[in-house]
């Protein structure tokens, strides 16, 4: 695993090992930042389920002004870390260790706005997905023009309208799916 582009461009990240995280690909990774261009420059970008950490550490490279990494797993959170100090990553990134509907819980208390939300669970919980994308439905949490990104396993259906999100862009590469969801106009 490496870092794709930008800031910290080639330098290799820390895998999995023996771990049970399945972190999304170089390629996949390459594709989801190719699509969001420019517009990741000053953004802040939340990683939820974040494994490795590699795609919010892709987005900090691509000049994402903060990152907020949210992993439940003591050993993959451990990983982010080390990932963000081999990097000497010493500003714009937090990690939230806490599951991630109360990591989401904490930003909202903040009353920040992302401009992208990440969502990667492991692919054979589909009800995190629901239960993630419901609360980002009701919350205020998502900028005006922000975007939520879901990772997930071609055969896992995913609503194309909640009350305010809306999925706009599907791209599929291999066997997982990039959904790109934002707010609908009339939200």
């Amino acid at each position: 695993m490496r870092v794709i582009a930008g800031k910290y461009r080639s330098r290799p990240l820390k895998g999995p090992g023996a771990q049970l995280l399945r972190p999304t690909s170089d390629r996949l990774r390459e594709t989801l930042f190719s699509v969001l261009g420019p517009s990741i420059e000053d953004s802040l970008f939340v990683d939820l389920f974040a494994g490795t950490g590699a795609v919010g550490i892709e987005a900090m490279s691509r000049g994402a002004r903060e990152t907020i990494f949210v992993e439940s797993n003591a050993k993959a959170a451990r990983l982010i870390r080390e990932n963000l100090n081999t990097l000497e990553i010493r500003q714009g990134a937090e990690l939230i260790e806490a599951p991630a509907l109360r990591g989401l819980e904490k930003i909202t208390t903040r009353r920040l706005l992302a401009d992208f939300i990440f969502l990667d669970p492991p692919y054979e919980k589909t009800g995190d997905y629901i239960e993630v994308l419901e609360f980002l439905d009701a919350s205020h949490l998502i900028a005006p023009r922000g975007i939520v990104i879901v990772e997930h396993y071609w055969k896992t259906e995913l609503p194309e309208f909640l009350t305010r999100l809306e999925c706009a862009r599907q791209l599929e590469q291999g066997d997982a799916i990039l959904s790109f969801y934002t707010l609908a106009a009339a939200a």
